[in-house]
């Protein structure tokens, strides 16, 4: 629905509100704010088809400036804030950004990017401002609340977490239709997901990824109400569910473990009945964890498989799920089909890489080789993302083809041995991946990361070992275990299993990394 029309018919519905400030913002101050903001980017010489940029963490003005974005015909572009320098000016110059949005909480590396943007055209700052950045709130109170006279729609651009390399930015054409009118996201979420006026939107995670973005802004499309929360902490979520009376909520398969941890009198305090939907999506979920969680929040949870380059989509409801433990579902845009190495369709049952076909297509941006690679000779394309399809249609996802492990001209996906290992109780986080062996090529390695560093040395490295291959051929798990604080997981839910791995392509040796 248009945000001038939903002003006008619930003026002081809350639009969203920021979890931990308190600070809620209306659709009538949405509205005449995200006004305000569209006439300072035209102000700026900003142009439909034009790109901006910001580099924020969750605060009360994000949204605005991607509604703002939105009802101005721009490519609007959220950086990750938890890249460095260097990674956010790859970003924002690859993207052609003309206008930089941060804020005083990242003036540090705000600060140091002032150099590296030769093409941005102005530079603003949310909540306090430094030198040679302007203060976002007086540029945008300076501008009249009326719409500009320009309208058209605008979409997000965004990057891939870069997970295996370098961010890919994937970049859709604008749209013609008029602003507010319903387009295939608005569709999905209201027929598969039941979203309304009456939703209220639990969002525990950072709102520069594609789901969190997308989804506050397909509530906001319908009117609803959005709790946003700065940072995840699990009983903190628990406490919001019960608070606000939570309808929707998305998380990601870590966020279910960290919640599945808790102790029990503490999980049992809260009243989570009023949950409605609770999507999980960005990574797989071991099949133990989601079992606990619909035995302990019920038929509520709902799975889809998609990608923000938006080429297909995959979902199953609880339902389908428990006659199908595994699955991602069945399609609902794109049309699946498995492929080896050659391209060549396998066979039902057979794992290969997924590529969707008949769905919208896509293209990395100042990428087409990555584009080319994503393509396959008859025009389906894939995420990179290795699976099958059974007799029923529904989708099981094996790994990332770039993870897979081949040692002694074995394929092994290593999701197997992560899900395994993380339903011991001594294990908070874990990742596994391929080595250097001389014998076989690669060797299967665990990086774990203890729930207590106390318990770390021989002992927990061999029970770990013992406890993966009492659930999995030996093959698959791992032939030596690792130590860590933290794993280089994105909040998103992905890992940066590429940093752990370079350390021991880089012949480092250590059992702490």
């Amino acid at each position: 629905m248009y945000i001038g029309d939903l002003a006008n018919q619930q003026p002081d519905h809350i639009a969203y509100l920021m979890a931990r400030s308190g600070e809620s913002v209306t659709y009538r101050e949405l509205n005449d704010r995200s006004n305000q903001t569209a006439q300072l980017f035209r102000s700026l010489g900003l142009k439909r088809g034009d790109h901006i940029a910001f580099y924020l963490e969750n605060n009360a003005r994000f949204l605005e400036v991607c509604v703002a974005a939105a009802r101005s015909g721009l490519f609007y572009t959220a950086i990750s804030s938890r890249l460095t320098v260097s990674e956010a000016e790859y970003i924002i110059n690859d993207c052609g950004a003309k206008l930089f949005i941060s804020s005083i909480a990242k003036s540090p590396v705000a600060d140091a990017l002032l150099a590296l943007m030769p093409k941005v055209e102005k530079k603003l700052m949310i909540n306090g401002t430094i030198g040679g950045y302007d203060s976002y709130e007086e540029s945008r109170d300076a501008m009249p609340a009326e719409p500009i006279i320009d309208e058209a729609v605008g979409l997000d651009m965004l990057y891939s977490s870069g997970t295996t390399g370098r961010p890919k930015g994937v970049k859709l054409p604008l749209p013609d239709t008029p602003i507010g009118e319903q387009n295939s996201l608005s569709t999905l979420l209201e027929v598969l997901y039941g979203f309304s006026t009456d939703t209220v939107y639990l969002s525990p995670a950072p709102l520069y990824h594609a789901a969190p973005l997308r989804y506050n802004m397909g509530t906001i499309g319908f009117g609803g109400t959005c709790i946003i929360m700065e940072e995840f902490d699990e009983e903190n979520a628990l406490r919001l569910i019960e608070k606000h009376k939570i309808t929707h909520s998305q998380w990601v398969p870590t966020m279910f473990v960290k919640m599945l941890k808790l102790p029990e009198d503490i999980r049992s305090q809260y009243d989570v009945s009023s949950l409605q939907v609770a999507i999980h999506a960005a990574a797989p979920c071991p099949i133990p964890i989601k079992e606990q969680m619909i035995d302990w929040w019920g038929p509520v949870i709902f799975e889809y498989y998609a990608g923000s380059e938006g080429n297909g989509f995959n979902a199953i409801n609880s339902t389908e799920w428990l006659t199908h433990k595994g699955s991602v579902g069945r399609s609902i845009l794109g049309v699946v089909h498995i492929c080896d190495d050659e391209g060549e369709e396998l066979p039902v049952g057979e794992a290969g890489t997924i590529f969707f076909a008949d769905g919208p297509q896509f293209a990395y941006h100042n990428d087409p080789e990555k584009t080319k690679e994503s393509t396959h000779k008859n025009g389906w394309t894939t995420l990179g993302d290795v699976g099958r399809v059974d007799e029923e249609g529904f989708l099981y996802l094996t790994d990332r083809k770039a993870f897979m492990i081949i040692s002694g001209g074995v394929n092994i996906y290593p999701q197997e041995a992560e899900n395994r290992l993380i339903m011991h109780p001594k294990v908070a986080d874990v990742a596994v991946f391929g080595v250097p062996n001389e014998e076989f090529g690669e060797e299967v390695k665990a990086v774990v990361q203890p729930a207590d560093w106390s318990d770390i040395g021989p002992e927990l490295e061999a029970e770990l070992m013992a406890f993966c291959q009492e659930g999995l051929t030996k093959i698959k798990c791992p032939r030596s275990v690792d130590f860590d604080k933290e794993l280089p997981r994105h909040p998103t839910g992905k890992l940066y299993k590429r940093l752990l791995r370079d350390k021991y392509w880089s012949k480092k040796t250590s059992k702490l990394v």
